[in-house]
């Protein structure tokens, strides 16, 4: 038993690295941490309510899920369904912020945008942590159901570790990223800084998307 138990940690621990590697995790913050020139405490900040909202969604349905006797089948349907949803208002999401980016590139009315642009950096921010907590985290669900067989401390620490090990590669590779994407300094990079956050958080939906990850 010990050791079943173990080993359901240790591919806890491993489902979650591998499911946080994927780059609408962490890119769309570092693209727009760049473009609105976040400071690095502002940056894991975000990050990590919006993982919290990530994860905990996903663990709060499980529980549900589990306690009100829904099969695994059926719980994997919905989360699936939420996950298409939510690539899909990533992508429209990214496709917006760039037409917007565009736009605020070729204005030569600086001083009378400069509210408005302030009002829209602070809407992307919640678009995007909506779109974020909305992304399920369906390798949890197969999780929670094999830590049923440990009952609900099975269920507990699977959760619990999951989201640790999810929010740790969140930060991590969100402050990484935009400390590579700060390196780039050309003065075309920082006039479509918004318009390529964009663009790059659309493209991150698709290859989500196509990939299947």
């Amino acid at each position: 038993m010990e050791k079943s138990f173990f080993i359901l940690m240790l591919s806890t621990v491993s489902v979650a690295f591998f499911h946080a590697l994927a780059p609408d995790h962490w890119m769309p913050f570092a693209v727009i941490g760049r473009a609105q020139k976040w400071s690095n405490l502002k940056l894991l900040f975000i990050t990590f309510i919006s993982g919290i909202g990530h994860v905990g969604i996903s663990v709060i349905f499980s529980v549900i899920g589990i306690a009100l006797g829904f099969t695994l089948d059926k719980l994997h349907k919905f989360e699936g369904g939420r996950g298409s949803i939510a690539l899909w208002l990533l992508i429209g999401f990214g496709i917006a912020y760039m037409l917007w980016g565009i736009k605020q590139a070729h204005s030569h009315k600086h001083d009378d945008i400069e509210a408005e642009k302030l009002k829209k950096q602070t809407i992307s921010v919640w678009i995007m942590f909506a779109v974020v907590i909305l992304g399920p985290c369906e390798p949890l669900i197969p999780l929670a159901f094999l830590g049923y067989n440990f009952g609900w401390l099975g269920i507990i620490s699977v959760s619990i570790i999951f989201s640790v090990v999810t929010l740790i590669m969140m930060l991590v590779q969100s402050f990484l990223a935009l400390k590579g994407i700060q390196l780039i300094k050309y003065d075309i990079a920082e006039r479509y800084a918004h318009a390529f956050a964009g663009l790059v958080i659309a493209l991150t939906g698709v290859l989500v998307m196509v990939l299947g990850i």
